[in-house]
């Protein structure tokens, strides 16, 4: 069965499903597929939603909360430290996961930061000073010398 998935590398608008298996713990479906116009294989993911949330920014502005925005900026922190794409995708599982049961359905990005702070604190300390250096806006040295201290002192 063909389906309606444009093809990242060439384009096209059919391709078909080569393989289908479980994945993030039974959360999403993991396709691979191959185009039926250039023949390329890449993979596809259905997740479940339970409910659109929207991200209150801190300007104020509201947008729906992106999942990919949330694996950019981790993938940006464990960047060459050898961390698996699996825990990444467990990490964002239940960040998700911990929105969602709020039961809110508007959350104020400082939330989010601070369950990406928390997961990367237990999963990695590099991961987790670089994410916060842009989360918490480090413009100095100091900045870092000061959470540094803190870090040590935990």
């Amino acid at each position: 069965m063909a389906d309606k998935i444009a093809c990242p590398y060439c384009g096209h608008k059919s391709s078909y499903v080569k393989d289908t298996r479980e994945s993030e713990e039974n959360h999403a479906i993991r396709r691979r597929r191959v185009c039926e116009g250039c023949g390329s294989r890449y993979t596809t993911y259905e997740r479940i939603q339970q409910r659109d949330l929207i991200v209150i920014k801190k300007n104020g502005q509201r947008e729906s909360l992106d999942r990919e925005k949330i694996f950019k900026s981790i993938s940006l922190a464990v960047r060459k430290r050898n961390i698996e794409q699996d825990k990444i995708d467990k990490i964002i599982n239940a960040i998700l996961r911990k929105l969602e049961d709020s039961g809110e359905s508007e959350v104020h990005s400082d939330l989010i930061g601070q369950h990406i702070m928390e997961a990367l604190s237990n999963l990695d300390k590099v991961a987790y000073v670089r994410f916060a250096s842009v989360y918490k806006d480090f413009t100095a040295t100091k900045d870092f010398e000061d959470f540094l201290g803190n870090l040590d002192s935990k």
